[in-house]
Parts: structure tokens; C-alpha cells; sequence
């Protein structure tokens, strides 16, 4: 008999197979226990997720990776896109946006920072690319950089404790937030897996994996 939900992982993150031709009720029966009895052996784990095999509405992708999430330890980072069309109409969607955004405040950068650049805002501001070794970022605000974190990034730097540094890769050689500071070795190892987010705590510059909410945080800070 055909499993409705077959399960392949890699590097780059996993992809469940869907049945496409049992209701959908029943895959998502399907796929809560699929997760459920494989959840000892993905642990605790953050990955991105690719869905296959059948045409899904959004509604239906969120529902497949609610159920992901309810019945094991895994959380999904993004859901990657296979449609060729999909992914340029909402690249561009978002282009637009960035480019809107930029017009109006002037806090995304696009493009990598390489060794000797110095890039500062009298806001926060996103990094569209990398933040090589070398490179520093200066925000009064909130430092997002949606690539690597491998320089020095040096957020709330009119003295607002209350900053944070969000980073795709977070691997600095050194983050200040506030009057804190914390220096990491020149070989830029990364920190973690996955996005990360540092923030000023009772003993200095903190950082921790970035959990659920990160489009929301990435979008609304101030």
C-alpha cells in the first residue's frame, strides 16, 4: 500500500511527499501521524520545509505545517516554493515592497558589505545580503541582516538597550548593543543554526535562536 506522506531530508532542510489523491482530512490525519511517530528521531530540530506532490492552497500549507508542528519538536523556519511563476511573482511582490519601504524610510540596504565598509542608520535598518568580516553596521534602531553576520554590528547606539541584532547566520566578530558589548573569535564561527536574534540581558549581549514570529519581528520593528 502507498504511504500518503513520505518523508526526505537533506542539508537543505526536508520535503514531505503528499498523496494526491485522498481527501485532505485524511492526509492531515496522515501527516500528524506520520510526525508523531518519527518525532524521537528528529528531536529538536529548526528546518526549512518543501511540499510535494500535490496542489495546495495557502489555507492547506499552513494547516499541513500547524500539524508539522503539533505532533513533534520540529520548527519550520519557511516554507520553499517549487513553482517557477510563484516564486518570481512573489520575489517581485516583495521587491516592490523593499522598494516602497526604502523610498519612504530609507532603512534597507541592499547588497553585501565587504571588509573596510561602514554602513549607519538614524533608524533601524535591514540588510539585504551579507555583513562580511571587516564590515560594521551602525543603527540607532534594530540591525536586521537577512544573510551573514559576520562583522560588527553595533545596534541602539544612541543608548537604546531595548535594540536587537537579527541575523540569517549569526557568526559576528563583534555585536554592541547599547553600553553592552561582546566579542566573538576572528574565525566566524556561527553561533547556531538557523536565524538568530541578540539582545541586551541582565549579564550583556545575549543570543538565542529565533523561535516563532520572525517575519513579524523582522517587519515591525521601529
Amino acid at each position: 500500500m502507498r504511504s500518503a506522506v513520505v518523508i526526505k531530508s537533506s542539508r537543505a532542510g526536508m520535503t514531505v511527499i503528499l498523496d494526491s489523491q485522498i481527501p485532505f482530512e485524511d492526509l492531515l490525519a496522515a501527516v500528524g501521524k506520520k510526525f508523531r511517530e518519527s518525532a524521537r528521531f528528529w528531536g529538536s530540530v529548526q528546518m526549512t520545509l518543501t511540499l510535494l506532490g500535490r496542489e495546495l492552497t495557502p489555507q492547506e500549507e499552513l494547516a499541513i505545517v500547524d500539524t508539522i508542528t503539533r505532533n513533534s519538536q520540529i520548527e519550520v523556519l519557511c516554507l520553499l516554493d517549487t513553482d517557477a511563476e510563484r516564486i518570481e511573482r512573489c520575489e517581485k511582490a516583495l521587491n516592490d515592497k523593499l522598494m516602497e519601504l526604502n523610498s519612504q524610510t530609507g532603512q534597507f540596504y541592499r547588497g553585501n558589505l565587504r571588509r573596510g565598509d561602514s554602513l549607519e542608520s538614524e533608524a533601524s535598518i535591514v540588510v539585504i545580503g551579507d555583513v562580511e568580516h571587516g564590515a560594521k553596521v551602525t543603527a540607532k534602531g534594530n540591525i536586521i541582516v537577512l544573510g551573514a553576520l559576520k562583522g560588527t554590528a553595533n545596534a541602539g547606539a544612541a543608548g537604546n538597550r531595548d535594540s536587537v541584532v537579527v541575523a540569517f547566520e549569526m557568526a559576528p566578530l563583534q555585536i554592541r548593543i547599547g553600553e553592552y558589548t561582546s566579542r566573538f573569535n576572528e574565525k566566524n564561527k556561527r553561533l547556531g543554526r538557523g536565524p538568530m536574534i541578540a539582545s541586551a540581558g541582565p549579564e550583556g549581549v545575549e543570543i538565542r535562536p529565533i523561535k516563532k514570529t520572525f517575519l513579524n519581528n523582522m517587519l515591525n520593528f521601529s
